[in-house]
């Protein structure tokens, strides 16, 4: 299938076909034809699938006959979770409608000079990008006319639920038009996001391209045991000195890591700088254009930049620290491998990350086996085990969940049970650990000499 059989408009056909692109991806290809048809959807499809497409084309195709309202308001409002994503949202929209006459696309995010952005509201808008909290400080001060708003796109809205945007989202939404198309993209569709779209979409029709479950086949994915952060710094300055690496993205836990890493890694002499919440809007577009322009080879960012960075020349990410949430794992490493590209993931694990490596693996369907560089092995072995039973769990965890009272009330001995006293114990600890709650008359300051000793 191409995109002439999609019935856009031919001057859309036009752009995509300058960007590159000859044939639409599935979620495309299921997409639009009901997006035109004037259908609210509801779609999930894995990262780098071409989801932005899938709903700016339609968008755009709207655009091309002339509003039924006269008015300055805009007529597709496309909310995202981020201000990176907003960005790529509102440059994808200047790109596929470069041929259309008067598309004016403005992007309202946090960071922004209020003073730019009411300028820029003051026009004529057809295509408003926001985040939910930057663009509701716009309607509360009754700068946006949703008038002829004809469409409304909530896009990552399962990052927008895990963000806390929900209810700002729903406030929006209730500013505008009850007879608007709804559309929402998400890269899961679990239980929230549905009751979040029975209260937005009207019968809305359903795309689900893959399973959030499915393997990323194009990625290679590879897991490093590290003893503690100096091996893990070691590691890491040994992965980006491989000469395959084009262009990298390290991921950390905390904006602070996130300064101080990409700080180390320009002192060793790599290309590195730092993206996270507390960056003006200014840094990151400046951080992201040096990335995109080739000035920097390695950025170092929080989870802020898992979804909205799309440069195709990131050929390995890094988590130098694992996520939490398995999605989250996916997003990230779903930054190298762009558009059907080959891609590599490294992540690194320490003894207190095994319940996330669990949450991993069972979510992406993968069992990571760990990977050596030879001459950095870890010094200890891997401290968790993913295969553990209730009934075979680790030494360290033992005493935490088996413990026997005594009945006899006189007494105050806890004892954990270990194999010496509990051959029916399935721990097999090597001790017995004791702890005594003595009354006064055992204490050794019972009698006049010890006391007097004492003081």
């Amino acid at each position: 299938m191409s995109f002439e059989n999609l019935n856009l408009h031919p001057a859309i056909v036009k752009a995509v076909l300058a960007a590159g692109y000859t044939s639409p991806t599935p979620i495309q290809q299921q997409a639009i034809p009901e997006l035109i048809a004037g259908h609210d959807v509801m779609a999930s499809a894995q990262t780098g699938t071409g989801k932005t497409a899938a709903f700016m084309l339609p968008a755009l195709h709207r655009l091309a006959t002339p509003a039924k309202i006269h008015g300055r308001g805009p007529r597709i409002l496309v909310l995202t979770p981020t201000r990176e994503l907003a960005l790529q949202v509102s440059e994808a929209a200047s790109k596929y409608g470069k041929f259309l006459s008067r598309i004016n696309v403005v992007s309202i995010l946090g960071g922004m000079p209020y003073p730019l952005q009411n300028k820029l509201l003051a026009q004529i808008v057809d295509v408003l990008v926001a985040t939910p909290g930057r663009l509701i400080d716009h309607i509360e001060r009754g700068r946006i006319d949703f008038s002829r708003l004809e469409m409304l796109v909530l896009d990552e809205a399962d990052r927008m639920l895990d963000m806390g945007f929900i209810h700002d989202v729903e406030r929006i939404a209730s500013s505008t038009p009850a007879d608007r198309q709804t559309l929402l993209f998400s890269a899961t569709l679990d239980t929230a996001i549905e009751k979040i779209a029975t209260r937005l979409l009207k019968t809305p029709k359903r795309i689900q391209i893959a399973s959030p479950h499915a393997k990323l086949d194009h990625i290679e994915q590879r897991m490093h045991y590290v003893d503690d952060l100096t091996h893990k710094n070691r590691l890491l300055d040994h992965l980006l000195r491989d000469a395959t690496i084009k262009q990298a993205i390290v991921f950390t836990a905390t904006k602070r890591d996130a300064d101080s890493l990409a700080d180390n890694l320009s002192a060793q002499g790599h290309k590195a700088a730092a993206m996270h919440g507390d960056m003006t809007q200014r840094e990151r577009t400046r951080t992201l254009t040096g990335l995109r322009q080739g000035r920097l080879k390695i950025l170092v960012a929080t989870d802020v930049a898992a979804r909205g960075i799309d440069i195709a020349d990131i050929t390995h990410v890094i988590n130098f620290d694992l996520p939490k949430f398995a999605e989250d794992y996916v997003h990230r490493i779903g930054r190298t491998g762009r558009a059907g590209a080959s891609g590599i993931a490294v992540s690194f694990a320490s003894g207190k990350d095994g319940i996330h490596l669990k949450r991993i693996e069972r979510f992406t369907g993968n069992h990571f086996e760990f990977q050596v560089v030879p001459g950095m092995e870890p010094r200890t072995k891997p401290r968790f085990n993913r295969n553990d039973k209730p009934g075979n769990r680790p030494y360290s965890a033992a005493h935490k969940t088996r413990r026997s009272w005594s009945n006899d009330t006189g007494n105050t001995r806890t004892t954990t049970q270990g194999f010496r006293e509990d051959k029916k114990s399935d721990f097999r600890q090597p001790f017995t650990r004791d702890t005594r709650r003595r009354s006064f008359r055992d204490n050794k300051f019972n009698n006049q000499d010890s006391f007097a000793r004492a003081k």
